[in-house]
């Protein structure tokens, strides 16, 4: 028979309880107080899984880049919505947060299903970053009257590959596709930006464990993903989920910094603007990989030119990791700058122009 244990037999796990209450904190700042008890219920209770603790305590790397807490809630909320503990599962439903005896249970009952999300990369096609993507695209779009190709590194499922099917409201700037059932509209503080609506040709991702939108398991994967908190990006998810599967999505497997060596080894297209986007991806990037994606970035913007131009869009944490810089940086002149400050999921955009 399962174990019924008893709180007064848990105890912390020191080594590496600060990095789960440090999600914890980061989850409640941004209005996710479920989510936020069920990390702190994991903080006091992760000994019950012996193979989740033992992944934590071992891990070779810093276990915040890797975002083993938010894997952990995942694996979790993927627990709640498969129902295998009916508490969780009706905890999870109701946004309960005296949730702490039901996360004790499933770290328990499921410490080697957890073990098995904690193994695994992140996946978090989050769709509304794609509205700061398409606001650089406007600049970059103004710069350069050419159609844009997209090459686009960590693209999980290739929701964002296909942000043209989206509908935007930027600051009071309409773009996307008008008539798209999903619209994008973060909240917006700055002056609106300036430029005009990118035309996408192409767009191609590359991820090391793609995710397919037409397989069930997958898609699972991404709503667990999704904090249980936020119902609104789980129907924005739900919704690009059905716009993508009626496209095309030019998504591969590999490494990226491989793929895109070899991307831009092909000669550029005159009259088009190739463009290579990333959001989230870096922190999980080692400084070698960094080297080499700056190294021929700069060797191929050094052959770009006004008819063939290379840009590079990030939407990444800054140095510091205290907040989050969207940044555009074009080829021939190298410059780089960054045009906002984000929320982390896309939720708002503190737009600072273009000089």
């Amino acid at each position: 028979m399962e174990p019924s244990p008893s709180f007064s037999q848990f105890s912390p796990c020191d080594p590496f309880t600060d990095v789960i209450e440090a999600q914890a904190s980061f989850l409640r700042s941004h209005h996710a107080p479920f989510s936020a008890m069920v990390m702190e219920a994991v903080a006091t209770h992760i000994g019950l899984a012996t193979q989740c603790a033992a992944i934590f305590a071992t891990w070779p790397g810093d276990r915040r880049a890797a975002a083993l807490p938010l894997r952990l809630l995942a694996g979790l909320h993927h627990v709640a919505r498969a129902g295998v503990v009916p508490e969780l599962s009706s905890a999870f439903a109701s946004l309960d947060i005296d949730c702490e005896a039901a996360v004790a249970k499933a770290l328990v009952r499921c410490d080697a299903m957890l073990a098995g999300w904690l193994s695994s990369p992140t996946q978090t096609n989050e769709v509304a970053r794609s509205a700061a993507t398409m606001a650089a695209l406007r600049v970059l779009a103004g710069r350069f009257d050419r159609p844009i190709a997209l090459f686009e590194l960590g693209a999980s499922a290739g929701l964002n590959l296909v942000l043209d099917a989206y509908a935007f409201d930027l600051g009071g700037v309409q773009g996307g596709d008008p008539a798209s059932p999903l619209e994008l509209k973060p909240a917006w503080d700055g002056p609106a930006p300036v430029g005009a609506q990118p035309r996408i040709v192409r767009a191609q991702g590359i991820d090391q464990d793609p995710l397919d939108i037409r397989s069930a398991a997958d898609c699972e994967r991404l709503f667990a993903y999704v904090w249980p908190d936020r119902r609104d990006r789980l129907w924005i998810l739900r919704q690009a989920i059905g716009l993508a599967r009626n496209r095309r999505v030019d998504l591969q497997r590999g490494d990226a910094v491989t793929w895109l060596c070899d991307q831009l080894k092909a000669p550029a297209d005159v009259g088009v603007t190739r463009c290579i986007v990333h959001t989230m991806f870096e922190q999980y990037l080692g400084p070698a990989d960094k080297a080499r994606i700056a190294a021929v970035l700069d060797s191929t913007g050094a052959k770009a030119t006004s008819d063939a131009p290379l840009a590079r869009i990030s939407f990444e944490w800054d140095a510091s990791r205290t907040r989050v810089e969207l940044a555009l940086t074009v080829w021939p002149d190298g410059v780089r700058q960054v045009l906002a400050h984000c929320h982390p999921y896309g939720a708002w955009i503190r737009w600072l122009g273009t000089r």
